[in-house]
């Protein structure tokens, strides 16, 4: 199938850019737009499509990643609607808070829809995608789940949950990133420098995730596993636990749910 990337910012880049590397399709075969080109000569070298012309860009793919700002929807919308084609098309928005119903309505026409909510790991193949769909057939939502599946991992979700899901996995990298400082700091508190300090706690977080994800285990299960009785390990995350820190972790996460649902 042939993509158009609506969009050529930070993350309709780093889509282009992920599917070329992943093999997924060829470079002939992505079409990416913006006002401005001379910022995607870089893609173009690569022996990708780029356009300014967003209807062009449309009528030569089967696949339209809508990848502009909030508030930039609607007119792009407006401008290719006419070319949107119910039996060809699938539009797959990563637009941020715009929901499947709003993208209908503006297009006025029974059209697959899906909805991908990344995160900016997608700039290395490791984005936690959630997914969901309306009006998009079994083929149609695994193709798009195939898609981002080379640009990391992905879950096909209700889209009630899309705003949970951008707290826990767009949000949660701040969350993670945040933690990792702090642990850096910890780090050259007890004698390491900086960048080493920054290189263990990295990969540490780095195993301990692949750890989950490769063997489906519990987070306890690993935890008990490094705890041994009267051990430095269980010291320390009691007196994490006494300082909150579970707690305050998961009261940000209710802080920043809120927020977005306001």
């Amino acid at each position: 199938m042939k993509i158009a990337i609506l969009g050529g910012g930070n993350l309709g880049t780093a889509i282009a850019e992920g599917i070329i590397n992943s093999g997924f399709c060829q470079a002939a075969d992505i079409t990416v737009t913006k006002r401005q080109t001379a910022t995607l000569k870089h893609l173009a070298d690569l022996g990708c499509n780029v356009y300014s012309d967003n209807v062009k860009a449309v009528k030569n793919s089967d696949i339209i990643i809508l990848a502009v700002k909030p508030y930039n929807y609607q007119i792009v919308i407006d401008e290719v609607k006419a070319a949107l084609n119910t039996k060809k098309h699938v539009l797959v928005s990563v637009i941020t808070g715009v929901w499947i119903n709003d993208l209908q309505k503006a297009i006025a026409k029974k059209l697959a829809v899906v909805r991908a909510m990344p995160n900016t790991a997608i700039a290395i193949q490791q984005s936690m995608t959630c997914i969901a769909a309306q009006d998009a057939n079994h083929e149609q939502i695994e193709y798009i789940r195939n898609l981002f599946n080379q640009l990391g991992r992905t879950v096909v979700i209700d889209e009630q949950l899309m705003d949970a899901a951008t707290v826990l996995g767009a949000c949660g990298t701040a969350y993670a990133m945040r933690y990792i400082r702090a642990n850096i700091q910890g780090g050259i508190e007890i004698g390491f420098d900086a960048k080493t300090a920054s290189l263990i706690a990295a990969q540490t977080v780095l195993g301990a995730a692949e750890l989950l994800i490769k063997t489906d285990s519990h987070p306890e299960k690993e935890i008990d596993k490094v705890t041994t009785p009267k051990g430095c390990t269980i010291a320390g995350l009691n007196e994490m636990e006494h300082q909150g820190f579970s707690s305050s972790l998961i009261q940000g996460i209710n802080a920043s749910y809120k927020k977005i649902t306001k």
